[in-house]
Parts: C-alpha cells; structure tokens; sequence
C-alpha cells in the first residue's frame, strides 16, 4: 500500500509539473550552448517537415530531434562565426522575403476570379487578324486621341465593306502585318496581353472589335474562328537529325533513312524498338520515342500539326522535316484540356507573370488605405509641378531645387510621407519621357510613389500579421545560414580537398568494387544475311586491325539500318544479352532479339577490382562527405553542450 501511495504521488507530482508547463504559453523546449529553442518552433518545423507514418510515432520523434538538434548547431555555429551579418546573407534573406511576401500582397478573391477566367478561356482556341496603331501608355491627351481617331475610322471603313487583311496591310502599324495581313493565327489564354485577349474572347466570330488599349496601343480584333481546344496529346515519335552546317554529310541522307525507319513501322514493326534502335533524340529514344504531353503552342508548328492531325491510337505520321530534323510520329494517346485542379499551379504562375496580376493588387492597395485610414493632401502634391523643368528628361534636374519644400503628402497608418520624400523619388526614376508633360510626369510618379509605400507599409508589418509567415522567414534564416556553413565545412570542402579524398578513398577502396566485368562488343544485325556478313567480318578483325566502327561503315554501305555496333566493359544486370552469353573469348551463337539478329564479341572476362578514384569518384566523394559531417557534429556537440528539457518532450509524445 506504502508503494502504491508512493508511487501515486510521483504520478501526480510528474502530472502537475507537466501541467505547469503545459500552461506556459511557449515552453523552452532545448538548449544549444546559450542559445533557447522554444517548444513551438519545434513543432513548427517537426509537423512540417516529419515523415511520420503514425502521428506521435516515439521512434520518429526521437529520430527527428536528433536531425534538428544537429540543424541548430550547425546554426549556432554560424552566428558565432558572424555569417548573419554580412551583406550576402542579408541580400539572399531579404531576396527570399520578397519573394514569400508575394502572396501576402495581393487580393486573392480577385486571384481566384482570375484563375477561374483563365481556365474557362483554355477551353477555347481563337483564330484572329488585329489592326495596330502605336501609341505610348503615358502619351499625351492630344495625341492618344488621334490614335483613337484613327483606329476608329479605320474600324469605319471596314464595317463599309473593305477588306481588313488589306487594311492591316496598309495601316497597321505591327511590322509583321505586311507579310501576314494582321493574322495572329490560333490562340488560348495566356497567349495574348490581357486586354487583347479579353476582346478576342467576347467578341462573336466574324465581327470586328471595338478599339482595345494595351501597351502597344490601339487594338481592332476580328475574330475569324472558336473551336474547342484541341486538348493535349502524347505521342511517340522517331528523329533523325539533320546534318550539322559544315559537316560534309548529304543531307538527303537522313531524309532516306527517315523513310526507311518509316516503311518499317508502317510494315508492322515495333515503333518503340525502332525509336530505341535508331532515333536521334536520345531522352525520348530511352522511352520507345514518348514524349510528354503536349498541347497547342508547346511543339513547332510543323510536330504539333501532324500529331493532332493523327485521328486514331497507334496511327503513324508520314515523315515531315522541322528546323530539328525529320520525323515521324505515332499516337499513343489523346486527352481534352487537364481539370481544374490539374492546371491550377501552372495557370497560377503564368498569372504572376502577366498584366492581370496587377489587379489583385490594386484592389489589395483599396483594402491596405481603407484598413489604415490613408489621407492625401493633392494640393501639396501639385505644388511640385512648378520645381520641375525640361532637364527631369534628361535626368539633369537638381532635386535641391525644392529642398524647401515639406508639406505634408500622404499618411498610411503610423507612417507619414512629405513633399521632401517625393522629391527623392522623383530624383531616383528620372528618364527620358518622350511627349510627356510635366504634370503628367508627376501624377504618374506620384500615384506610382504612392503604391509603392503603400506595399512596403504592409510588408513591414506581416511578421506582426501572420504567425505562419514569421515562421517561414525564420526556417529561410537558418537554411540558408546552413547551406551556407555546410558547403564550407562539407560539400565543398569534399570536392576540393583532393589530398584527404586521396586518403579517404585508400583507406576505403574496397567499398568500392567493381563486379565480375567482360569486355565485350555486341553486334546487332538487321537479318541473318547481315548477321552472316558481320560474322565473317568479326572474325577477321584481330588479324585485319578493324574496330567495331570499321565494321560498321563496311556493313552499312546500302542502309544505315543493318548494323549496330556497341562496345564497353559490363556488369551482370547491365545488358540482358550479355548476361545470357558466355563470358569467355570468343563469337557467341546468333540471338533473336526484337526482330534482328544479335551475337557478342567477348574480348577478356574481368576479375572484380576495387573501382578508381576516378571510376568512383562521386561515390568516394559522398561517403568522404558523411564523414566529413559526422566528425562536424561531433565536435559542435563538444563546443556547444545540447540540453532537452524532458518534460517539454514529454507534451509531445
């Protein structure tokens, strides 16, 4: 009874200080040296980053302390070697911070609507001619209204009857209209600046635009045709390349042997084994000739409208020639536009990239002065106008010029903004302006000076905002405060300290072996006739002196079809017709393998062998690594004393 009462007390002792720590708001979890690791920021990077199958797994938990205790001193170690403070660290950080504060500073409802508009217009492929006429964005009144005029009568004189391909001809001002009559071809969405793609999409086929303002200018559009996007196609396909400029190589030759690889696969040969055994580009060859997925506008041209004009699985093109070399392409499979879901990353960064990202923001600016009470004083701004002259064109004015101004401009927040802000603003983007007034100059500057501060006011304040970003920005601290002590004392320490990877690699040269080998040349013929050929050739070859790409330009002579030559020392697993041979000098018996005849020259059978430094290097250089940290670790654990509070711990198991 006297244990049990004992044993009660401890419970209750251990239950109520594990209650006491459960009520501190962020618990010390560790500490590294002098340094305090809260319990939150483990938990943070622990949930984010574990692999845990079973969640509060013990094993794992104990597996991922050790990998962050080892994180942390590596840390440790560089602020007390100062890397947090130079210039470089502080450019990456502050480069990362622009980049993770993005979607934090804009309007993601206006995203969405935008994500879904952008996937809706994918559905539809428009065919369409435009007219063009120049004008700049920050053009004067006077003469952005003569573009408008202009475009206008022109718009005019088409609804009257004339032809608009030969109005583009002569009027547009898109050079390449004269060739193409303003005929932009087939388009989807993303294609096309924001604006022009938005008047391509409502207006009727066969109709003509009202004038569209994008940053070129004035827009007409007539839109010739919609059709339902072709969708995405995958196809397999044969290239045999074009003879490079110079090489001296008769360039009908790969033409003839296109048309040959062609009669093959038409005759009901394997299109995959004919990729493999002759198709020039080598990363699809590896895969039968498949190649990725593709839609409108990801080919040239010329590969993307044979494969979509292939009607059925397995049909074959006939050969066509792009700036590549000559080709034939079979379907393997034919799908409509990805869902919603599937698309939605890459329409997200093709919208981050594109105009229409801007509205977000400027919705996003609306919202930031709302929740911060911006007020402006425009009568001060204006004052401005008087201080500048013909020189800001030529970035010659002097900014000391209105040093005596500072009236009040704008206030967002806790942050206020004067006349003498903007007027080093103004001083930093001076630049040539063609046709631009003063007044305009400063209104656009202005409004540009505005929105930028605006911004730079809610970045500043997004730690303060957002938990999770706070916590982002320090995992993006101490990487790259890892990355960077780890190349130094690791990676790159490993790579250029040749004398103790020397050392490395002799004390541990018989971890890494070669295998049984046998130096051998396999000969693939197109037919036993051929077989029979190269077979007497081989045999002859010691005495004669001839290599293996001797025999093949002798056997080659009427197709470059009928022998495949490859030579080199194998491993079993390597090549299954070597594995199946003898490996003993000599000819092996002939093969059948994928409709030709095979046989294997074996040369010398290997004995195993530690690999060299130089066979093995990034091998020798991986373990040398490992090494290298391990030895790091252990001696940052000698430098810097780890302590783990337990009954923190404890909250987490």
């Amino acid at each position: 009874m006297k244990k049990l009462i004992v044993l009660t007390g401890v419970v209750f002792l251990t239950c109520f200080s594990l209650f006491v720590i459960a009520q501190e708001k962020d618990p010390v979890l560790m500490t590294i040296g002098d340094k305090k690791v809260n319990f939150s920021e483990f938990m943070n990077v622990y949930n984010k980053n574990s692999n845990r199958q079973i969640p509060g797994d013990e094993k794992s938990l104990e597996e991922y302390l050790e990998l962050f205790v080892n994180f942390k001193l590596k840390v440790k170690e560089a602020e007390s070697l100062g890397l947090d403070t130079t210039s470089a660290f502080i450019n990456e950080l502050a480069g990362y911070r622009k980049q993770l504060s993005q979607p934090y500073l804009t309007d993601n409802a206006v995203n969405d609507n935008l994500l879904s508009e952008a996937y809706e217009r994918h559905k539809i492929e428009i065919s369409a001619s435009h007219i063009l006429v120049n004008v700049s964005e920050t053009a004067l009144p006077k003469d952005t209204l003569a573009a408008y005029m202009k475009i206008i009568k022109t718009r005019e004189r088409i609804l009257k009857g004339e032809d608009f391909g030969e109005l583009a001809k002569r009027v547009s001002e898109d050079p390449s209209a004269k060739e193409n009559s303003g005929n932009l071809g087939y388009f989807t969405a993303m294609q096309m600046v924001y604006p022009f793609e938005t008047a391509a999409f409502i207006t009727a086929v066969g109709e003509v635009s009202m004038p569209v303002r994008t940053r070129f200018g004035y827009h007409l559009v007539k839109v010739l045709d919609k059709r339902t996007a072709r969708g995405q196609i995958l196809v397999a396909h044969i290239m045999v390349e074009n003879p490079k400029e110079g090489s001296g190589q008769d360039p009908e030759a790969a033409k003839s042997k296109i048309v040959e690889i062609h009669k093959k696969a038409k005759s009901g040969e394997d299109f995959a084994q004919l990729a493999s055994q002759y198709s020039d580009d080598k990363s699809s060859a590896k895969k039968g000739g498949e190649l990725p997925w593709f839609g409108t506008g990801r080919m040239v041209p010329e590969f993307e409208n044979a494969s979509f004009q292939l009607l059925s699985k397995s049909d074959i093109s006939e050969p066509f020639q792009t700036r590549f070399g000559w080709h034939i392409v079979k379907m393997v499979d034919k799908k409509e536009i990805p869902t919603f879901e599937e698309m939605k990353s890459e329409l997200k960064n093709k919208i981050s990239k594109d105009s229409r990202s801007q509205l977000g923001r400027v919705v996003l600016i609306s919202k930031i002065k709302k929740e911060y009470g911006f007020k402006e004083n425009i009568k001060n701004r204006d004052e401005l106008v008087k201080y500048i002259d013909s020189t800001f064109f030529i970035g010659e004015w002097k900014a000391s010029s209105a040093k005596s101004l500072s009236k009040p401009l704008f206030t967002i927040g806790q942050s206020s903004f004067t006349q003498k802000d903007f007027v080093a603003y103004l001083d930093a983007n001076q630049s040539k302006r063609p046709d631009v007034t003063v007044q305009v100059v400063v209104i656009l500057l202005y409004n540009s000076f505005v929105e930028n501060e605006i911004i730079s006011y809610e970045e500043s304040r997004l730690e303060q905002k957002y938990p999770e970003f706070k916590a982002l920005m320090q995992e993006y601290r101490d990487g790259i405060l890892l990355f960077e002590l780890t190349d130094r004392m690791v990676w790159s320490k490993a790579v250029n300290d040749t004398v103790g990877l020397e050392a490395f690699y002799q004390e541990n040269k018989n971890n890494f072996m070669w295998n049984e080998r046998v130096k051998a040349t396999i000969y693939s013929n197109s037919d036993n006739t051929i077989a029979k050929q190269t077979r007497k050739i081989v045999s002859q070859s010691k005495k004669k002196g001839y290599s293996s790409d001797d025999i093949v330009k002798m056997v080659n002579i009427n197709s470059q079809l009928s022998l495949k030559a490859e030579s080199g020392k194998f491993q079993k697993g390597e090549n299954d017709i070597i594995d199946i041979v003898t490996w003993a000098p000599g000819i092996s018996q002939d093969i059948n393998k994928d409709s030709r005849v095979v046989f294997v020259q074996v040369h010398e059978k290997l004995a195993p062998v530690p690999k060299t430094l130089k066979e093995s290097r990034g091998m020798v250089t991986a373990e040398y690594q490992s090494y290298l940290e391990k030895q790091w670790i252990k001696e940052l654990k000698a430098k810097y004393p780890v302590t783990i509070n337990k009954e923190v711990l404890s909250l987490i198991k």
